[in-house]
């Protein structure tokens, strides 16, 4: 048995003097040294006691050596698991004690507040830093440069993604090899990506996003990446003239096109602009199309999923939508409680089934299992329709999910946070349309009687307790927060009521 999804990348390496990286310090990383490197890491994964099935999970910054630990985590046969640099320790205690990783890797500057919660849940701890610093860099270092990969196959676990649930307790997707490879594929030959290719890389990799979408699939064209540490708009306009695509959030369209340097002349080098993680507004489409010349490419997928859908390379790239199911994904739109397809035209749930499709939460067998139908369709949550040209449309959420800036948050989870506070009655948090993040995060909160806390206090209050992401952007204190009969709080009442109150911030 082969090691599936590292032979697929291992199968498109163009030649190994070839650039696969470089930094936006001025490194760079060959192919070869790739091979060699990770080999090294993966030497250290198992002198640190990592078996095949062991679950690896990663708090670090973004660095080439970050990449570089998730193919030694598929080439040791152990199950990657990127954690968002900005969870809290509180948030991090409670993945750890759920997955259950044999090894934590962190920042060294944080391995003295994590090491303890890693112990705790019965892991061990090394350290990872900026220009290959740290201790499972030292030991890696004095590793040979050749591995035996373990033998993984197409259904074997290759990493489990959090994704939060409504009730505020996050879920582990777990991702086979061939649903990360099966999906890379797909796209590489959608998106027309070769070995020529170079990509601005200026997105997390803790995310789908930045891991499995951008990574993946440079690694199974072949081609090569800008590593850009953090998104500045100045200098990815900068680095267009040297690139060939682009991958981002709408969030770094909108601040892009704030760019002066921005013209169709310093675009004329790239082939394509995609766009995903959030809904890209028309508007923003639009004028992107009248300033560079390009059309972005839109498309949709989930941390369960990967990509679904995708707006065409060749043909209309439609404002609004996110194109057509990509081949081998069957998506169809039903009625949400009885499972009825629906019609076309007609707005519903999306429901998707393919081999991009995830093979369920981590030990959560009862909340798989209501997630997916008897036929093997996983239930999105998101509802939407198909047009009469056969062109998917996002129409909103079932499941009260935020996409702010990229990243998904859950109201419950902050909803908790605030109403344990003293004087906090109660509280909804909602999205509301924001120019600059897509959706502002929203509490609308009611005091107990008597209390004076102020949006300061709550804000202050939730430091550390939750990612920066998740912090409201406003807080709004009610007197009573709207209901219907059954007493449900009716959130699009108040999404209705406060749609504008980031209007005045698009100037």
């Amino acid at each position: 048995m082969t090691n599936h999804l590292f032979d697929a990348f291992r199968a498109s390496i163009p030649a190994p003097g070839r650039l696969l990286i470089e930094t936006d310090d001025g490194r760079s990383i060959s192919y070869g040294d790739m091979l060699a490197r990770s080999a090294q890491y993966t030497h250290a994964l198992t002198q640190a006691g990592v078996r095949p099935g062991d679950r690896v999970a990663v708090q670090v910054e973004k660095t080439p050596e970050a990449l570089l630990l998730y193919l030694a985590c598929l080439r040791a046969g152990a199950v990657f698991l990127p954690l968002n640099t900005a969870y809290t320790l509180p948030e991090l205690d409670y993945f750890f004690r759920d997955a259950e990783p044999r090894l934590v890797v962190c920042d060294p500057g944080k391995a003295g507040d994590i090491q303890p919660l890693a112990a705790s849940a019965g892991a061990a701890t090394l350290t990872l830093g900026r220009d290959g610093q740290g201790t499972l860099a030292d030991s890696a270092a004095l590793q040979a440069m050749d591995f035996a990969d373990a033998a993984r196959g197409p259904d074997d676990l290759a990493a489990i993604l959090y994704t939060s649930g409504t009730t505020g307790r996050s879920k582990g997707a777990m991702l086979s090899h061939e649903n990360l490879a099966s999906n890379a594929r797909v796209l590489v030959e959608q998106w027309r990506f070769d070995a020529d290719d170079v990509l601005i890389h200026a997105l997390p990799i803790f995310h789908t996003h930045g891991l499995f979408v951008a990574t993946n699939v440079i690694l199974m064209a072949g081609a090569k990446m800008l590593f850009e540490q953090k998104f500045d708009p100045g200098r990815v306009v900068s680095l267009l003239p040297r690139a060939t695509a682009l991958m981002g959030v709408p969030t770094f369209y909108v601040r892009l096109l704030q760019q002066d340097g921005l013209t169709k002349d310093a675009a004329k080098a790239m082939r394509l602009f995609i766009s995903g993680s959030a809904p890209l507004l028309a508007e923003t489409h639009n004028a992107w199309r009248e300033r560079t010349g390009h059309a972005i490419l839109e498309r949709y997928g989930m941390t369960e999923t990967n990509m679904n859908t995708s707006n065409p390379y060749d043909g209309e790239r439609r404002a609004g939508t996110v194109g057509f199911p990509l081949p081998g994904v069957s998506l169809r739109i039903t009625e949400p409680e009885t499972a009825k397809p629906l019609a076309q035209g007609e707005i519903g749930m999306i429901e998707v089934k393919g081999p991009n499709v995830f093979a369920g939460y981590w030990r959560m067998p009862e909340k798989t299992k209501a997630e997916f139908r008897g036929d093997g369709f996983f239930i999105t949550g998101d509802l939407g329709m198909v047009d009469a040209d056969g062109y998917v449309h996002i129409v909103g959420r079932g499941k009260d999910l935020i996409i702010s800036g990229g990243y998904n948050v859950y109201p419950k989870e902050i909803e908790s946070e605030i109403d344990a506070l003293e004087g906090i009655y109660e509280s909804a948090v909602i999205g509301v349309a924001h120019p600059d993040f897509g959706e502002g995060v929203t509490a609308v909160a009611v005091r107990k009687p008597g209390s004076a806390i102020s949006a300061a206090d709550i804000a202050g209050a939730i430091v550390g307790r939750l990612a920066k992401y998740k912090h409201p952007k406003q807080v709004i204190f009610v007197d009573e927060l709207p209901r219907n009969t059954m007493g449900k709080v009716q959130k699009n009442v108040l999404r209705e009521t406060y749609k504008d109150i980031y209007a005045a911030k698009a100037g």
